[in-house]
């Protein structure tokens, strides 16, 4: 359906180009985009591939396994239905220590990682998400963030002379979200029920 959605805007747009004239400006556009979207790619493969190696090197030496120890208590109250250590949990906790630090990029890889793999692992019922999924996506979306690295990036580079100005507001904009997404979604598990899961 959303493929659907997305053909008939494309050639509605076309179509509007066409009728007003400007066949040529939507060729340029075109070009422009397809360059900047294939530069954004090349800038991203270096922070993935980065993140992705000391995600694995944390795997392999079983930093991870230690941190999700570490954070059990925390990770039982947000994650129940989660096993203590099930390799769900280092992914969540990669995830969320990227975006914690503010490089959203890097955290993609193990959002993804924790969502398709990891969690769908423990999924009975594949077709739905598990209450899980929903409190991972939820804090995915709502994540503290201490150091805005990406977004001081973009206001350096657009010439800003207290690029770092916006860490306090930061800092509270996002713990507020993510306090309010927490309650939110103790109290849409207790009206919810359980789920269903792998016991």
């Amino acid at each position: 359906m959303i493929n659907l959605l997305w053909l008939l805007m494309l050639l509605g747009g076309l179509v509007a180009a066409g009728l007003g004239g400007s066949g040529e400006t939507i060729t340029q556009i075109s070009i422009e985009g397809a360059q900047a979207a294939a530069n954004l790619a090349l800038e991203l493969i270096g922070v993935m591939a980065l993140w992705l190696g000391i995600m694995k090197i944390a795997e392999e030496s079983g930093l991870i396994f230690l941190l999700a120890r570490a954070l059990r208590p925390l990770m039982g109250f947000l994650f129940p239905e989660i096993p203590p250590e099930h390799p769900a949990l280092g992914a969540i906790i990669m995830n969320l220590s990227a975006n914690i630090l503010g490089l959203g990029n890097a955290a993609t890889p193990f959002g993804l990682k924790a969502m398709m793999e990891e969690l769908q692992s423990l999924n009975l019922h594949p077709e739905e998400a598990t209450p899980a999924m929903c409190t991972f996506l939820a804090l995915n979306i709502s994540c503290l963030t201490l150091v805005p690295a990406t977004i001081m990036g973009i206001r350096a580079a657009a010439g800003s002379s207290q690029p770092g100005g916006i860490i306090g507001p930061t800092i509270m904009a996002t713990g507020l979200s993510m306090v309010t997404a927490i309650l939110a979604d103790k109290l849409f598990r207790r009206w919810g029920g359980r789920g269903r899961w792998v016991s």
